[in-house]
């Protein structure tokens, strides 16, 4: 009846049903009252919506095209005498043919220019058995609108790789093709609603937002709309002022995280920072001693060591190295200490670091030569202590 026809957005709509041998001849008949009362929701004609119906299984079947019915009652009549098909289910032929064969201006598609809508309803209670996705996408890129409708034991995983986004709003299941005149009412609203945002042909990226007749686009948080008024790019939630973090500032689509420096934690209102005590047990790799200094550190040795090219492990210094000790003839090392001595002939000052030429001459005289030989033998007990000293 013409006054609950939809008398709003032309479209270029093309059913693809499934008649396999999953179909009983009784459920393709349901499936044909289904688009006889789809019909009769739309308001269709040469300049209004036209409809084309094709049937598939193993093969692909064009009923008839866009360009052949331009009033219900022939379109009504031309399905009424559809026939099934049976065997396979190859929907994403079927999709292909659309598009090389019923989505031409020679069919009646009319021109990319007319911004009239091209719209596909998939029909099907079964798993494709050809390769669905591609096909798919490449009808969608094509500026194709598809809902999938599944009955029974349709695969949803199907389902949602052929349908356009949002999916929501088109895949409908039907528990079986005795209720699938149900979807006529949700079809109507899809169709005719003036709420251009329903349709899917606003081109709005994220947000579309009615407004009477017409739309607009807008875009989820964090994002803004970007001069084309219908894209939206995400904020740089970190650019100088929109943050509060004290240092490093970590964008995260649409939102952001803070980060501390080196040697610093985050505090617990996750945007400060605090200076970490890099010195702490655990938390250094210093062998000796840890030297603090505000968020990292540097290691140390005690006296008589000296650090390593590795920074961090000490050894024990050569305290009779050149230049680091103080005796002017024999340096003797110690554990991390050291103490003078002197070549022979010479002996130790009380300063513990210079040494004196031994006087040997006084020591013996020609008075007291019966003292010589004791004198002889404290002098090579002498030398040979220095010897042993000095050999250290």
């Amino acid at each position: 009846s013409s006054d609950t026809a939809c008398k709003n957005r032309p479209l270029d709509l093309v059913f693809i049903v499934d008649s396999s041998r999953s179909v009983r001849p009784e459920e393709f008949e349901k499936v044909k009252i289904f688009l006889s009362e789809m019909i009769d929701t739309l308001d269709v004609g040469e300049r209004a919506t036209r409809v084309a119906v094709m049937n598939y299984a193993s093969t692909v079947k064009v009923e008839f095209p866009l360009r052949t019915y331009f009033d219900r009652a022939s379109m009504k009549e031309a399905v009424s005498r559809i026939e099934p098909l049976s065997a396979g289910t190859m929907t994403g032929l079927a999709i292909q043919t659309a598009m090389a064969e019923v989505f031409t201006e020679e069919m009646g598609t009319r021109p990319a220019t007319s911004n009239i809508p091209k719209v596909v309803i998939v029909v099907t209670d079964g798993r494709p058995q050809d390769q669905v996705q591609d096909v798919a996408a490449s009808a969608r890129t094509a500026g194709i609108e598809i809902y999938a409708v599944g009955v029974g034991r349709a695969d949803m995983q199907s389902l949602r790789i052929m349908a356009s986004e949002p999916l929501d709003e088109h895949i409908f299941y039907v528990e079986t093709y005795g209720v699938i005149e149900k979807l006529t009412s949700r079809f109507r609203e899809t169709f005719c609603a003036v709420n251009v945002c329903a349709l899917g042909t606003h081109g709005c990226q994220q947000v579309c937002v009615s407004d009477r007749a017409s739309h607009f686009c807008d875009c989820y948080e964090g994002y803004t709309l970007n001069p084309d008024k219908r894209t939206c790019s995400a904020v740089d939630m970190c650019a100088p002022g929109r943050h509060e973090c004290d240092q490093i500032c970590v964008s995260n689509n649409a939102s952001y995280v803070c980060d501390c420096y080196e040697g610093y934690t985050l505090n617990p209102d996750k945007k400060t920072c605090s200076a970490m005590d890099m010195c702490a047990p655990g938390k250094h790799e210093c062998a000796q001693v840890c030297l603090s200094n505000d968020g990292s550190y540097s290691c140390g040795c005690y006296e008589g060591y000296t650090l390593n090219p590795d920074k961090k492990t000490c050894s024990a210094a050569d305290v009779c190295a050149p230049g680091r000790h103080d005796c002017e003839q024999v340096c003797v090392r110690g554990d991390v200490f050291y103490s003078c001595a002197c070549h022979q002939g010479y002996s130790l000052n009380p300063d513990s670091r210079t040494c004196s030429r031994a006087i040997t001459s006084s020591l013996v005289t020609t008075e007291d030569a019966c003292k010589c030989e004791a004198i002889v033998a404290l002098q090579d007990s002498v030398t040979s202590r220095l010897e042993a000293l000095s050999t250290k």
